[in-house]
């Protein structure tokens, strides 16, 4: 939140899979969780009363609250201890995930520079590699990166702590290959410092930029320093402009003065470094758009377009501002302005609205792609500058696809769906002959599984669409154990992909199950504001309905039945298993947001543009929607909960993990199903980058996830040995 949709699904997916069960029968029965004190906390919102008795917990460095985690932990290792089957699960999942990580290279000089994380690492380094040269009669190709060739190591990032918490990232290079911009991530916290190295001595500049919110770096095309946004929780995002070599605490703001914290701050320049351009979004359904011509002195910001209840993606294409929006088009259409006559009127069509939703347009030479979602999966559309509409490129069914271009007449197309790792294509357009650029590269056939669709009614009457994954000849007998996942928000689209854990999941004779809800970006901004603010509960009534169709179609039934969120999907399966207990028998609920009530008072969270999104309990009309459905506050004692296991950290400055400590305690105190309640927290885990945490541990983590709710849900798996 907001992030690449793609990186995006990955993050969302990292913990979802399968783990023991009947092996564990013979184990001694294990104690209940620690106790936990209640203070008598009441707050009064809105004029109605919640009481509060964990408050206490939100004191995250207190040594009362380290105490706790630490029992807690201790709980959750004697619920689900690392035995030989959690150790053999561990095994097939790093089988199906140790796949080679590549990050996007960045031109500089000579060379490219890129991450890399190759197989059997633990951490991503930046690396680069000569620039090949074009091939005769390849239209300028590139080489495929080879992920086991020896690269020059620019920074890497293993010695800068002790457990491999520390990440590097690519944020920017020059043109002229002098500097190298990249980020240093302590954790899975959102802030990561700027470093500047410079390239030929391979030491950093003395600029010190402390760990903060960047974001949109962008180099000034005269080389002499780059623009960029730092947000602060407290005053908003600031466009700011540092030359190399300077104090960075001096650098001029550029724009950006007086937007709150509830506002995201970008900029980009025009190749010919004439124009500036600013996108300030106000949460995820509306944008403005400002330019600022660098050539006229003394020249201010003027408005593209302001006030317009809309989303706005703009980009340069050979000096004219395109934008793909959902002005008047809610599944996005694409225009062009004229920079030096901006009014609306004067725009220009690119690409009109389709029947598809536009996600995203390649321009290739004369050929644009667009990327479309089309029944929930990809389809790749291409048009002529004109915005004729003249073919498609092959893309197989119940795919997601994206295109980049690859030189001119050539793109790289990336494929995969549910039982199809991803895969990268070299393509030619004209002819739409393909060559294999990189395979999947991890053991895996898919071969005797199949994915199908179906279709739930939610409580309205709207229809949800439902993935299922499981194997070819599964027999419908209503028992078999059943993972649906599930986020529904932020524009998100949730398209078919490949999920290690899925796979090991139906490997075992298991179902795996993705429910499409409103929320999302799936079928266009209509389909976005159904889900968000005072129609945040059409979110948890398409889950539910999702639920009771897989019930209703035989695959499983509540006893065997689990869900699974991570993010906004913890807000969703905590609001699931709150309203509806007894249709789920376990739930994993990753980082989650479960007291939107007071949401809006958590001042050391740097996500406050969310309220955009889930609402705030300071609006009358958006606490009454509210109220209804934050998970925390909904907790009745005496109820019979599902076995539940929640994960957090210290470092997920993103969604506060005071709420998810919360929540397990009064989880905790109030069921009465005798199900375990258990949380697993790591001090360095957080939102960003993996969850902050190096390759192994997260293989770990995810077999834990994936033995609990086996063991839950009753998927038999051997035991080594036997």
């Amino acid at each position: 939140m907001p992030m690449p949709n793609s990186i995006l699904r990955r993050l969302l997916t990292v913990g979802l899979i399968a783990g023991t069960a009947a092996c564990t029968t013979t184990a001694p029965p294990v104690a209940g969780p620690p106790a936990t004190r209640t203070d008598a906390v009441v707050d009064t919102i809105q004029g109605e009363t919640f009481p509060d008795p964990y408050r206490w917990l939100e004191a995250q460095d207190a040594a009362e609250t380290r105490e706790w985690l630490a029992a807690q932990g201790a709980y959750a290792d004697r619920v689900l201890p690392r035995d030989d089957v959690r150790l053999a699960l561990e095994t097939r999942i790093r089988a199906l995930s140790d796949r080679a990580e590549i990050g996007a290279p960045r031109r500089g000089g000579a060379f490219e520079y890129f991450t890399l994380r190759r197989v059997g690492e633990e951490l991503a380094s930046i690396v680069r590699r000569s620039v090949p040269d074009a091939a005769p009669g390849t239209g300028g190709r590139r080489d495929a990166i080879d992920p086991t060739a020896p690269y020059d190591v620019v920074v890497d990032p293993a010695p800068l702590s002790d457990d491999l918490t520390t990440r590097v990232e690519v944020t920017a290079v020059d043109r002229q290959g002098r500097h190298l911009l990249y980020g240093v991530r302590d954790g899975g916290q959102d802030e990561f410092a700027l470093k500047i190295r410079d390239l030929g001595t391979g030491q950093d500049l003395p600029d010190h930029f402390p760990a903060a919110l960047y974001s949109s770096v962008v180099l000034t095309t005269s080389g002499d320093g780059f623009y960029y946004s730092v947000r602060s929780r407290q005053t908003g995002a600031r466009i700011r402009r540092h030359a190399w070599g300077t104090d960075p605490s001096s650098d001029p703001l550029v724009f950006g003065e007086g937007y709150g914290p509830t506002a995201f701050v970008s900029v980009l320049q025009s190749d010919d470094g004439a124009w500036l351009v600013f996108t300030v979004q106000h949460g995820w359904a509306t944008t403005d758009v400002f330019a600022l011509d660098l050539r006229a002195k003394g020249g201010t910001p003027f408005a593209v377009v302001e006030g317009a209840d809309a989303r706005f993606y703009p980009r340069f294409v050979n000096g004219e501002l395109w934008m793909r929006t959902d002005l008047d088009a809610p599944r996005n259409r694409v225009v062009a302005v004229d920079l030096r006559r901006p009014a609306r009127a004067a725009w220009r069509t690119v690409i009109a609205e389709q029947p598809e939703v536009i996600e995203d347009v390649s321009v290739i030479g004369d050929t644009l792609v667009a990327q479309v979602i089309d029944d929930g999966a990809n389809r790749l559309i291409t048009f002529t500058r004109k915005g004729e509409r003249t073919g498609e490129l092959a893309v197989p069914p119940r795919h997601s696809a994206s295109i980049r271009g690859d030189g001119p007449g050539r793109a790289l197309v990336t494929l995969e769906s549910f039982d199809a790792p991803e895969t990268t294509w070299r393509v030619d357009l004209a002819t739409g002959t393909r060559v294999l650029d990189r395979g999947a590269e991890i053991p895996f056939d898919g071969s005797g599984m199949t994915v199908t669709r179906g279709d739930a009614t939610s409580k309205d009457g709207t229809t949800v669409p439902v993935w299922v994954l499981h194997k070819t000849d599964l027999p419908r007998t209503g028992t078999t154990p059943t993972l649906l996942f599930g986020y529904g928000g932020f524009y998100a689209a949730q398209k078919p992909s490949f999920s290690p854990m899925a796979a090991a999941w139906v490997e075992h004779g298991g179902v795996y199950a993705m429910a499409v809800l409103r929320g999302g970006s799936e079928f266009g901004e209509t389909w976005h504001r159904d889900g968000m603010l005072t129609n945040k509960q059409h979110v948890f009534d398409d889950f539910v309905a999702a639920a009771e169709w897989l019930v209703r179609e035989r695959y499983t039934s509540p006893a065997a039945l689990g869900i699974m969120g991570t993010s906004n999907g913890g807000l969703l399966v905590g609001a699931a298993l709150t309203q509806r207990p007894d249709l789920f028998r376990a739930v994993l609920c990753g980082f989650p947001d479960v007291d939107i009530l007071r949401f809006n008072q958590y001042t050391a969270n740097n996500n406050m543009p969310a309220l955009l999104e889930y609402g705030d309990a300071a609006i009358k009309a958006q606490f009454d929607a509210i109220k209804q459905y934050s998970p925390y506050q909904q907790v009745r004692a005496g109820t019979a909960y599902p076995a539940v296991m929640l994960s957090s950290g210290d470092r997920d400055t993103r969604v506060p993990p005071l709420a998810a400590r919360k929540f397990t305690a009064r989880l905790q105190a109030s069921s009465i199903s005798g199900r375990p309640v258990i949380l697993r927290y790591h001090p360095k885990a957080g939102h960003a980058a993996n969850r902050g945490l190096p390759f192994s541990r997260r293989v770990e983590d995810t077999a834990a996830e994936m033995a609990f709710m086996a063991k839950e849900l009753g998927l038999p798996l051997p035991r080594p040995g036997a």
